[in-house]
C-alpha cells in the first residue's frame, strides 16, 4: 500500500478533490465541496481610492471572486473602508483580502473592515537580516511565546469580527529563526505557517486558509505535499490557496505558474488560486480559469490500477535512475523531440522553428540553445544534409531504407515480434496496458531502448506516472520520454496544459525527455518553446535566462513590465543566470537567495542591487541601474557579450 508517511493526497491513481473544511469569505465559500475559486491582486497605489475601485472592478468582472489590496502601513490599511464601501455603492459585494507583511497594527485595523486578512509568518513579527543563529530548545521556545504576545491581538480581532485569515508562507522571506532550524527547505516553510497556526488553535479560531509559495516549483509542489501530510498527522483541515510567486511575464509566467499549482491540481489538492504574472491583474483571470477547467469533470477518467508500493520521494526530488542510450537517461539532461510526422515536405528551412538556422555562406547550421535534440518524422523522408546534433526518428518500415544517422520508432507488437533494431538507439511506443512483465524483462535485456510513453486517459497524468512508479518497483532503468498529443488550442492553452501534464511528472524526478505531438495549436516555434519553457520551469534543464520577476502590486516602486522588458533586452543571452527584478523590498531579499543577482525597488526611484542574498549596492538612480546590474554581472564573472 501507499505508505502513511508519504501520503498527501486522497489518491495517486483516482481523482478526487481533498475535502478541507469550510471558510467562508464574506459570501464566498471556501473548501468544502466549493468550486475552486479565483483571485487576484490589485497593482494601484491603495491611497488610490478611485484608481484601485476601478481596478478591481476590472478584475472582478473578468472572473476574480477574491480580489486582494496590499496594506503595508496603518493608512493604507484605514482606507480600505473607503475602497470597500465605494465597491459596495456600486453594486461589488466581492469580497476584499488585505495583504500584510511586516505591520501588525495595519493588519488588525484590516481586520475590522475586509473580509480576509492574508500575513506572511516570515515578516509578521520577524525582521531577515539572513543570520544564522544557534537556538537552543530553550531559546526556541521564548522566540515562539515572542511570536504569540504579537500575533494573538490579531486572531482575537479576526475571530470578533468574523474575519479569515491567510497565513502565507513564502520560500524567500522565512525567518532567520526557521532559517537556522531547518534550512532554507519545504519542511521549514510548513513549520514556519505551523508555528502560526497552533496560536490560532489554541485561540479556538479556525477560520484559516493556508498557502506555501516560492519562485521555485520544485519546492512549492514539495512544501503543499509536506503541509498536508502534517495537517493529516494533526487532525487538520484547512483549505489551501495555491500559487507560484514571481512566476514572471508571458508563457515564462504562465508555464511555471502551470508546473506549480497544476502539479497539485492534478492530485485534488487546491481550493483557491492566484496567477502571478507581471501583467495587469485582469490578464491573471483567464489563466486560473483555464488551469481549473479540467478539473470539473476529471472524476469520469477511466480506471488506473491502484500503486500498492510508491518509490517516488514526495517531499524532495530524487531524478528517477535509467541507463545512459546516447545523449538521452542517466545523468543527461532531458532532451527534446520534436513532431514533424504531419507536415507535407519536410526542408532545410523547416528546422528554423527547432532551432537550427542554416548559413548557405558558410555551409554550416547554426544552433541555438534552444535546438531539439531529435525529430519524429514518420514516414516523411529527410533527403538533405542535417546537424551533426540532431538524430531523425522514422517508423520502423521507413528506417528500413534509411539507416544512415536515424533511429526507428517500434510500437509493443514489433518489439516482441523481434524486428531488426538499430544498434544504437531505438525508440519503443507504449502505454501503460501494454506495459506486462513480458515487456518488462525484455526491457532490461535491451540496453539500446528508450521507451516513448502516451495516454488516452482523462487524468493522464496519473495514469504516465503510474507506468514510472512499474517500472521502479521492476528495477527497469530503461529511460522514458514523455509524450503528449494535443489538438486545436490556442498556444496560451498549449502551454498551461503540457505544462501541468509533464511538469507535474518532471517535479517528481520521472522523465528523460519531453515530445509534444501538437496538431493545430500553434506555431513548431511556440511548440519547441514550450518544450524547453518547461524543462526549465521545472529546473531540469536550462537552456536561457530565467527571471524571477513579482507581479506589480501597491508597494512596487517602479514600472515592473517596463523594468523588466529593459533587464531581459540586455541580459536575455546569459544562458543559466537567474535574475530576480522584485518592485519592493517584501519579498525582495529573500528571492534573491533563490536567484543570482537581484534588483529590488527600495525606495521612489531607488534601486538596490544584490548578488544573490547580499546587498552590493543601495539606493542606485533608477536610470542607472540596469548599467549598474550589466556591471556587476561583469564583475563577478557572469557575462557574456551577446552573438
Amino acid at each position: 500500500m501507499v505508505s502513511l508517511s508519504n501520503k498527501y493526497c486522497n489518491s495517486l491513481t483516482e481523482y478526487s478533490r481533498l475535502k478541507t473544511r469550510e471558510v467562508k469569505v464574506g459570501n464566498i465559500g471556501v473548501g468544502g465541496d466549493n468550486p475552486i475559486r479565483i483571485q487576484s491582486m490589485t497593482t494601484t497605489d491603495t491611497m488610490n481610492t478611485k484608481a484601485t475601485v476601478e481596478q478591481s472592478i476590472r478584475m472582478i468582472e473578468a472572473g476574480c471572486e477574491l480580489v486582494r489590496i496590499t496594506a503595508p502601513s496603518k493608512k493604507e490599511a484605514e482606507n480600505l473602508a473607503n475602497i470597500k464601501a465605494e465597491l459596495r455603492k456600486r453594486g461589488y459585494d466581492t469580497p476584499l483580502v488585505a495583504d500584510i507583511h511586516f505591520t501588525p497594527n495595519a493588519a488588525e485595523i484590516a481586520a475590522t473592515i475586509v473580509e480576509k486578512v492574508r500575513v506572511n509568518p516570515g515578516n509578521y513579527a520577524d525582521k531577515k537580516k539572513f543570520e544564522e543563529i544557534e537556538y537552543t530548545d530553550e531559546s526556541y521556545q521564548l522566540e515562539l511565546e515572542r511570536i504569540r504576545d504579537r500575533f494573538t491581538p490579531l486572531v482575537k480581532i479576526c475571530k470578533e469580527h468574523g474575519t479569515v485569515m491567510r497565513i502565507g508562507t513564502n520560500h524567500g522571506s522565512l525567518s532567520d529563526r526557521i532559517m537556522s532550524r531547518y534550512g532554507d527547505s519545504a519542511i521549514g516553510m510548513v513549520e514556519s505557517a505551523l508555528e502560526f497556526l497552533r496560536i490560532c488553535r489554541e485561540q479556538d479560531y479556525h477560520d484559516i486558509i493556508l498557502s506555501m509559495k516560492s519562485s521555485n516549483t520544485q519546492v512549492v509542489v514539495q512544501a503543499y505535499r509536506l503541509l498536508v501530510n502534517k495537517m493529516q498527522e494533526e487532525g487538520m483541515d484547512y483549505p489551501l490557496h495555491l500559487g507560484v510567486t514571481e512566476a514572471g511575464e508571458a508563457e515564462d509566467g504562465r508555464i511555471k505558474s502551470a508546473i506549480g499549482i497544476g502539479a497539485l491540481l492534478e492530485d485534488g489538492l487546491g481550493d483557491t488560486i492566484r496567477v502571478s504574472l507581471t501583467e495587469e491583474p485582469e490578464f491573471e483571470i483567464p489563466v486560473a480559469q483555464e488551469l481549473i477547467k479540467p478539473y470539473s469533470d476529471r472524476v469520469k477518467h477511466d480506471a488506473i490500477p491502484k500503486i500498492e508500493k510508491n518509490s517516488l520521494t514526495p517531499f524532495e526530488y530524487n531524478r528517477r535512475q535509467t541507463n545512459s542510450v546516447l545523449n538521452i537517461g542517466s545523468k543527461n539532461v532531458p532532451i527534446v523531440v520534436a513532431d514533424f510526422c504531419l507536415k507535407e515536405k519536410i526542408t532545410p528551412a523547416s528546422f528554423f522553428a527547432l532551432g537550427y538556422s542554416y548559413s548557405v555562406p558558410i555551409d554550416k547550421w547554426n544552433i541555438s540553445d534552444a535546438a531539439c535534440d531529435y525529430v519524429f518524422v514518420g514516414d516523411k523522408v529527410v533527403d538533405f544534409e542535417i546537424p551533426g546534433t540532431l538524430g531523425i526518428i522514422y517508423n520502423h518500415k521507413t528506417w528500413l531504407n534509411h539507416k544512415d544517422k536515424s533511429y526507428p520508432f517500434i510500437d509493443v507488437k514489433q518489439f516482441l515480434e523481434g524486428v531488426e533494431l538499430s544498434e544504437k538507439l531505438n525508440v519503443l511506443y507504449i502505454t501503460l496496458p501494454e506495459l506486462s512483465e513480458k515487456v518488462v524483462v525484455k526491457l532490461k535485456a535491451n540496453d539500446t531502448i528508450v521507451l516513448m510513453i502516451d495516454t488516452y486517459n482523462n487524468h493522464g497524468m496519473a495514469e504516465q506516472r503510474k507506468l514510472f512508479i512499474e517500472l521502479m518497483n521492476s528495477d527497469c532503468q530503461t529511460p522514458v520520454i514523455i509524450g503528449r498529443a494535443y489538438a486545436n488550442l490556442t498556444e496560451t492553452e498549449l502551454q498551461l496544459q503540457a505544462a501541468t501534464d509533464m511538469g507535474a511528472l518532471l517535479i517528481d524526478g520521472l522523465g528523460d525527455g519531453v515530445f509534444i505531438a501538437a496538431e493545430n495549436c500553434g506555431s513548431d516555434k511556440s511548440v519547441n518553446d514550450t518544450a524547453f519553457g518547461i524543462l526549465q520551469a521545472t529546473r531540469t534543464r536550462i537552456s536561457k535566462t530565467e527571471y524571477i520577476s513579482c507581479p506589480s502590486c501597491g508597494r512596487t516602486l517602479f514600472d515592473l513590465q517596463e523594468t523588466t522588458a529593459k533587464i531581459r533586452a540586455v541580459t536575455s543571452h546569459l544562458k543559466g543566470l537567474k535574475i530576480g527584478i522584485m518592485g519592493c523590498i517584501v519579498n525582495g531579499p529573500g528571492e534573491m537567495a533563490d536567484a543570482d543577482y537581484g534588483y529590488v525597488g527600495t525606495g521612489l526611484g531607488k534601486i538596490t542591487l544584490y548578488k544573490e542574498k547580499e546587498v552590493v549596492q543601495r539606493n542606485i538612480p533608477e536610470a542607472d541601474a540596469v548599467d549598474s546590474l550589466i556591471n556587476l554581472i561583469k564583475e563577478h564573472g557572469d557575462w557574456v557579450d551577446p552573438q
